[in-house]
């Protein structure tokens, strides 16, 4: 749902058409926030939810198609309207094309301002309505945690997209951490199952002589009741084995019967139980390499159907994505007001190698939530020690003997805008010098922030 007061980014260059319209926004109970490069507009998209952008289409140092694709990637109902000197038909449809919700020359008509920005926040109230009930049908779907825009990701939703529906059995095969959990859980909420239990067993997290009576059950009692095991209680639905390369070799006799002959006998019973069970195991192991650990032909029977399931250094481009949505879920569980990420530190969680994958993301997301104080962005000093220290080791410009000083200086003033997460003000200062000789240097070294 919208605040009580909208957030609207007005970037435009500095000016007194800019000052009014800015305090007619906030006359007109909007939160109005002004920025005159992009690099303030971007730190202010990546910091804060915004509703609606204002935006010069080609005013000094601002791009305003490019924050209208970078904003609308953020929040797609984003209502935004682009301003330029002149009328131009060609641009117009251009900036129509890309999204946006109005066209205008200056100077601009305010009112004519206001009924657009009202009418788009209107649509958003029905979107984020629409978006509300998607977030629940996406949740009993199991898929919050798996979509993306990488090639890697996508290619593995397709084929549980073509394979829920079968009987297939199917081995999910990934790092630890890559949600191998939550994709058989997808399966299993886009089968014809999905209205019958889902039942996991971790093989890893059970001793040898008990992993067994967990799967099979025991006639002369066992922790579950009624000496059931997982195949009886998933009966119509479906078992997920994970670490399915941890059973020990009579555990492995026993299930590759199972999935054979749909039959089995409980521990210390003789009477043969017939059971309907689609099965699905996990594996963080090359099970074809373990030789004499694992049985090939019921490694055979397992992988029917294989999905890998990619590290996330291999889909780099999600990590925004799970980011934001991190940072929701964790202000909900720990009462946190937090308003995103900075773009500096966005840079570092996106640079790091993730060796605990999706998991090891969730967790220093969830510290960081949850030591944060007021309404604010996670920003670079709030990374945990280890990131925040090969941060600032990345950030070290790269100074040798014999560099000349045009070379040293850009190497220096290219670290402090990573640094600071390209806000300009900040780097000015931090280097001493004015924020024109930073430009003029930025554009004369060629460094990212030239638009």
């Amino acid at each position: 749902m919208l605040r009580s007061k909208p957030v609207v980014l007005v970037a435009d260059r500095e000016g007194d058409d800019v000052r009014a319209m800015v305090a007619f926004l906030r006359a007109h109970e909007f939160e109005a926030i002004a920025a005159h490069d992009d690099d303030a507009a971007h730190n202010v998209i990546a910091a804060r939810s915004v509703d609606a952008l204002v935006a010069g289409l080609r005013a000094p140092r601002i791009d305003g198609l490019g924050l209208l694709r970078r904003a609308l990637e953020r929040r797609p109902e984003l209502c935004a309207v682009l301003i330029t000197d002149a009328a131009g038909a060609e641009m117009a449809v251009d900036a129509m094309r890309q999204g946006a919700a109005d066209f205008q020359v200056r100077p601009v008509n305010l009112d004519k301002l206001l009924v657009v920005l009202r009418r788009g926040l209107a649509q958003q109230t029905l979107v984020a309505r629409a978006a509300e009930l998607e977030g629940q049908l996406d949740e009993r779907l199991a898929l919050d945690r798996l979509t993306g825009r990488s090639r890697a990701i996508q290619r593995a939703m397709e084929q549980v997209r073509i394979l829920a529906s079968t009987r297939a059995t199917i081995l999910i095969e990934g790092e630890a951490g890559t949600g191998k959990g939550l994709l058989a859980q997808a399966i299993h909420r886009h089968s014809p199952r999905r209205d019958r239990r889902f039942v996991a067993v971790s093989c890893g997290a059970l001793a040898p002589d008990v992993i067994e009576h967990e799967l099979f059950g025991h006639e002369h009692g066992t922790p579950q009741a009624g000496g059931q095991g997982a195949f009886e209680a998933a009966e119509g639905g479906t078992l997920f084995l994970d670490d399915v390369g941890e059973l020990p070799p009579t555990a492995q006799v026993k299930l590759l019967r199972v999935i054979q002959e749909r039959a089995f006998e409980r521990g210390g019973g003789g009477e043969t139980l017939k059971v309907d069970v689609r099965l699905l195991a996990a594996t963080q192991r090359d099970l074809a390499a373990a030789t004499g650990e694992f049985r090939a032909d019921l490694l055979q029977r397992l992988g029917v159907a294989r999905i890998r399931m990619p590290a996330l250094r291999d889909r780099r481009e999600d990590i925004p994505a799970l980011v934001d949505s991190f940072v929701a879920e964790f202000n909900r569980a720990h009462r946190r007001r937090v308003t995103g990420v900075t773009r500096g530190a966005l840079e570092r969680l996106t640079g790091h190698d993730w060796p605990g994958n999706v998991r090891e993301l969730k967790n220093v997301v969830e510290r960081m939530v949850a030591a944060a104080d007021g309404a604010r962005a996670l920003d670079v000093s709030d990374l945990p020690p280890g990131l925040r220290e090969a941060a600032g080791a990345a950030d070290a410009p790269q100074i040798t003997v014999g560099m000349t000083v045009a070379a040293a200086e850009r190497a220096l003033i290219s670290a402090t805008l990573l640094h600071t997460g390209h806000d300009k003000r900040r780097a000015a200062a931090m280097l001493g010098i004015g924020l024109r000789t930073l430009y003029r240097k930025i554009k004369e070294y060629g460094l990212p922030g030239d638009e």
